[in-house]
């Protein structure tokens, strides 16, 4: 099989495509055909030697990615959710190796979900690691309730776009706050204002904000916490940036806490639901070729990607 190898950390130049033999599966897992995976703001960073990368340095060949959708080829013999054929995605083995930049990939039964019918397989691909990380968020730790206003930076963005939809689904009033140029996709998405962070300070407009879904960090946070109520919630998703926030809000009477998603195929389950339904949407601006790897990487780079990327098989 084809698969796209860091070869080490750093620069894109990195990412070669080699030939491989088809990885060995065990009993609980699922060997697919990958017909499309998405790019994140994780594998840039891991490729560049932070992120996850410490949990990926000792495989050889190392391969990124964790999110994909694809046709089942074989299942391992203690396998009963899954059979050959059928279209599944999932987000898988995060933070360890997923290898998800491959022709097969090896994905745990627990961890993936059927695919709907009504989407197509670069719009299933773009609603994994992204959309998993929005919903676990929100349902488990946001504590938020019909009527609550919700404060969600980077609203056009990749879990922010789905974060929009989904607070606008459990009832929220949702403030989103994007570029100009995103302000009519953004209110598309469910939210009832947007805020335009080039031109507008979010702290002099949204006011009594019950929860904040921060992507950004750094000033954010600070920022933030000063439009929260008293004893409101903020949770931030981006590494580094993010660490104090715990800290600062506990000191200004606020909730704060950092979050990492976790591959949970009952929770695939809840987004595919979303997905057939139609109360939730993903949004591919673009999608790449496999050998066009580099391009991918250097767009995400850019931060300025509306919804998803993908890559199509």
């Amino acid at each position: 099989m084809k698969a796209i190898a860091l070869i080490d950390f750093g620069a894109v130049e990195n990412l070669v495509v080699k030939d491989l033999p088809l990885p060995h599966f065990s009993e609980d897992e699922i060997l697919v055909q990958v017909k499309a995976f998405s790019i994140n703001p994780v594998d840039i960073k891991t490729r560049n030697g932070k992120g996850v990368a410490a949990k990926l340095k000792e495989t050889k060949p190392m391969i990124l990615g964790w999110d994909f959708s694809g046709i089942v080829s074989e299942i391992g013999k203690s396998v009963t959710s899954f059979k050959k054929g059928d279209e599944v995605f999932g987000f898988i083995n995060f933070p360890g190796p997923g290898k998800t930049y491959a022709e097969y990939v090896v994905a745990p039964e627990s961890q993936i979900t059927i695919k709907p019918k009504n989407i197509t397989f670069e719009e299933a691909a773009a609603a994994s690691l992204a959309a998993l990380t929005a919903w676990q968020l929100l349902k488990d730790k946001s504590g938020i309730k019909p009527g609550d206003n919700v404060l969600i930076h980077a609203a056009a963005g990749g879990v922010g776009h789905f974060a929009v939809q989904m607070s606008k689904h459990m009832g929220a009033y949702v403030i989103g706050t994007a570029s100009g140029e995103n302000k009519d996709f953004v209110l598309e998405l469910g939210a009832s204002l947007h805020i335009d962070y080039e031109k507008q300070k979010f702290e002099e407009i949204a006011k009594d904000i019950d929860f904040v879904l921060d992507t950004l960090g750094g000033e954010y946070i600070d920022r933030s916490l000063k439009v929260l109520k008293p004893g409101g919630k903020i949770i931030s998703i981006p590494s580094g940036a993010s660490e104090s926030v715990k800290e600062k809000a506990t000191a200004m009477g606020m909730n704060g806490e950092q979050f990492l998603v976790k591959p949970n195929g009952e929770n695939m389950n809840e987004i595919s639901d979303m997905l057939w339904e139609g109360v939730l949407k993903s949004h591919v601006s673009r999608t790449f070729n496999f050998d066009d790897i580099k391009s991918a990487h250097k767009q995400i780079e850019t931060g300025k990607t509306r919804g998803k990327i993908v890559v199509s098989m």
